[in-house]
C-alpha cells in the first residue's frame, strides 16, 4: 500500500441542532431511563492522557475550543510529534491562540461540511498558514485543498484517522473516527451535525434512507466504547453505547419507537422523529436576535449568510 504526506499527514493511497428532550431523565418512548452522570467538564478533555492515567504510549491530546455561544472546534494533537490536525474551524485567530499556546504545528483541518458556523474559518487560516492541507469530502467547503471519501484512512503520527461519509444533515457530510493502536483508551468520533446527544442534524439534503444508513449503519456500528465528541452542546462527550441506549434517532427500528411515529419502516420511522423534532423546534421560544447580533459583532461574522 502507497503512502503519500500532505502536510505531516500520512495519507494511504486507498482506502447544531440537538433534540432538546435533555435533563436528569430521558423520556424513551415507553421506556424512562436514568441519563448518565456528567463525568468530567468537557475542558478535561483538553488534559493530558497521562494525567488521565494512560500509559505513555498514548499520544492523542484533544483541545475543545468553544465559539459562536454553541459550537466546538477542535484541536487533536499528536503530543510525541507536537502535530496538530483541527476539526470544524469557525474562528481561526481563536484556534491560532491555542495552537500557539500548546506549542504545536498545525498542519491540517478537517471539516465535517460547509455550513458556516464550521467551514469559515479555512479561507483566513489557509491564508495565515501557507501550505495548510484543508480536507472535507464536499467541493462547497471553504478553500478545500484535497476531497476525501468514504472509507479513505488518514494517518497522524501514532493516530489513524478514518473517513466515514454520512450524508443526512448534508449530502457531503464527513465525520472522522480517530483511534490510536495498543492503547487503552477508547476512540473517537467527530460527528459534525450528522449526530448529536440525545438527536441528530436537520435532514437540509440527501434522503431519509440515506440519512438513516449514515445514523445506524455508519456511525451506529462503530465501537460501542467509542467517545462522541459534541459540536453544538455544552456538554461532556457521550459514548456511542450511551447514544444506542437513549437516541431515539439511534433506535428506530425498537417498537416503542415504531408506535409512536406510526410507521414501520426505519427510513420512515427516522423522517417522522425529524418531522416531531421540528414542531417541537417551532414551538419553543425565539432566541433573543440581539444576542446572536452581538456574537457575530464580535467575533466578526457580520454580512456573512448564516446556513445551519
Amino acid at each position: 500500500m502507497g503512502v503519500h504526506r500532505v502536510g505531516a499527514f500520512c495519507v494511504p493511497t486507498v482506502s447544531g441542532w440537538a433534540l432538546g428532550w435533555a435533563g436528569e431523565r430521558t423520556p424513551c418512548f415507553g421506556l424512562e431511563r436514568e441519563a448518565p452522570a456528567l463525568r468530567k467538564g468537557f475542558e478535561s478533555l483538553g488534559a493530558s492522557r497521562e494525567d488521565a492515567g494512560c500509559p505513555s504510549s498514548a499520544t492523542m491530546k484533544v483541545k475543545v475550543i468553544p465559539v459562536l455561544e454553541d459550537n466546538y472546534m477542535y484541536l487533536v494533537i499528536e503530543e510525541r510529534t507536537r502535530e496538530a490536525v483541527a476539526v470544524d474551524v469557525a474562528v481561526p485567530k481563536r484556534l491560532l491562540e491555542i495552537v500557539g499556546r500548546e506549542g504545536v504545528s498545525l498542519t491540517t483541518v478537517l471539516t465535517t461540511h460547509h455550513h458556516w458556523d464550521h467551514a469559515r474559518g479555512n479561507v483566513e487560516l489557509a491564508r495565515l498558514r501557507p501550505g495548510l492541507a484543508v480536507l472535507g469530502a464536499d467541493e462547497r467547503i471553504c478553500a478545500l485543498t484535497r476531497r476525501l471519501v468514504h472509507g479513505e484512512e488518514l494517518r497522524f503520527g501514532a493516530i489513524h484517522v478514518r473517513c466515514l461519509l454520512t450524508p443526512g444533515h448534508t449530502s457531503g457530510h464527513m465525520s472522522y473516527f480517530l483511534w490510536e493502536e495498543e492503547c487503552p483508551d477508547p476512540p473517537a468520533v467527530f460527528s459534525g451535525d450528522a449526530l448529536s446527544v440525545a438527536g441528530c442534524g436537520l435532514r437540509l439534503e440527501s434522503t431519509a434512507q440515506q440519512m438513516y444508513e449514515s445514523l445506524t449503519e455508519t456511525l451506529g456500528s462503530l465501537p460501542p466504547e467509542t467517545k462522541r465528541d459534541e459540536d453544538d452542546m455544552p456538554t461532556v462527550p457521550s459514548t456511542l453505547s450511551e447514544e444506542l441506549l437513549y437516541n431515539p434517532f439511534l433506535r428506530v427500528a425498537e417498537e416503542p419507537v415504531r408506535k409512536f411515529t406510526g410507521k414501520a419502516a426505519p427510513a420512515e420511522v427516522l423522517e417522522a422523529l425529524c418531522k416531531e423534532r421540528a414542531s417541537f423546534q417551532r414551538a419553543a421560544e425565539p432566541v433573543q436576535p440581539q444576542a446572536r447580533a452581538l456574537l457575530a459583532l464580535q467575533w466578526g461574522l457580520l454580512g456573512t449568510p448564516r446556513q445551519k
